[in-house]
């Protein structure tokens, strides 16, 4: 965030992580913008650089919906006037809710108006809506409850459970949007050429959730912004022998260029079925004749 800017501008602002970038955190950022409209300031979005988790509580932290630079190009769409996302250390796990909107908030950043979410509470030792309201008072910020989000139930925690268990559809209509996974095309075995199904080998990025092994019908978006096809399988390959390593492999349905080295990202439609061992290659081929039948008809 331009820092030239906070110091001309006041600002109604909210604060979250905001991991997924869902239909409840969408319903909250309409509620920021009319109230920021209303008041006749601008819109503030405060997030951090890394889970709190990653400083709080190690061995407790969630992979990723989104990477950062997912997350803010997200943001970035809803209209927001400004997003700042704050460095999440040690020393600011540490402070109080009255701390951080004193220190950070109010001074820092110039909010004059806090919308809290529905059941958000912020700062070391937290706080009720009406500590928060009273601590807004004593820093000059005035702090409203976010209304009650008809998408209520959707939270970043339930997108994960879904894409756990390979529901990339119901994800998808929690998330707005399908899920998406990002990376660098490596070297494979090139098996799929031999079964007649040559497939891209993607390098997913580490801290993005990967969804339950299994085939998927897929759109792979290329660096040249074509959108493309096709299925992905997520596994050991058991019928091959891969062993415990884990591969993702994409086959594009009508594309016969050279992938390698290049970034792509894929985005989940369906997941077509589980994965599962065949009992010869034979076999196999005839399965993945299937799921690109069922691909095909699903992303027409």
């Amino acid at each position: 965030m331009d820092e030239n800017a906070v110091n001309r501008h006041a600002y109604v602002a909210t604060i979250g992580f905001f991991d997924g970038v869902h239909r409840g955190h969408l319903c909250l950022i309409r509620q920021l913008l009319e109230e920021a409209q209303k008041k006749g300031l601008r819109s503030l979005l405060v997030t951090f650089d890394r889970h709190p988790r990653t400083v709080v509580s190690p061995g407790h932290v969630p992979t990723l919906l989104t990477t950062l630079e997912e997350k803010e190009g997200l943001l970035r769409q809803t209209g927001i006037d400004e997003i700042a996302v704050l460095p999440f250390t040690y020393e600011m796990s540490r402070l109080s809710a009255r701390e951080f909107m004193e220190q950070v908030l109010r001074h820092e950043l110039n909010v004059q108006v806090l919308i809290l979410g529905y059941d958000h509470a912020f700062g070391h030792g937290g706080g009720s809506l009406n500590d928060y309201v009273r601590w807004g008072k004593e820093t000059g910020i005035e702090v409203l409850r976010a209304h009650e989000l008809e998408d209520a139930m959707v939270s970043s925690s339930k997108c994960r459970r879904l894409l756990e268990t390979g529901d990339v559809k119901e994800a998808a209509e929690m998330l707005g949007r399908p899920y998406s996974l990002g990376g660098k095309v490596v070297q494979g075995f090139h098996v799929g050429h031999e079964l007649g199904f040559p497939t891209a080998n993607l390098q997913p990025d580490e801290e993005k959730l990967m969804p339950a092994h299994g085939a998927y019908a897929v759109w792979a978006v290329l660096t040249d912004g074509s959108r493309q096809a096709g299925m992905l399988n997520i596994g050991n390959r058991p019928t091959i022998g891969n062993g415990e390593a884990v591969s993702v492999e994409v086959n594009l349905f009508d594309y016969d260029g050279d992938l390698y080295g290049q970034r792509i990202n894929v985005e989940f439609i369906e997941r077509l079925r589980e994965e599962r061992r065949f009992k010869s290659r034979d076999e196999l081929v005839a399965q993945l004749n299937e799921d690109k039948r069922r691909a095909e008809e699903i992303l027409r």
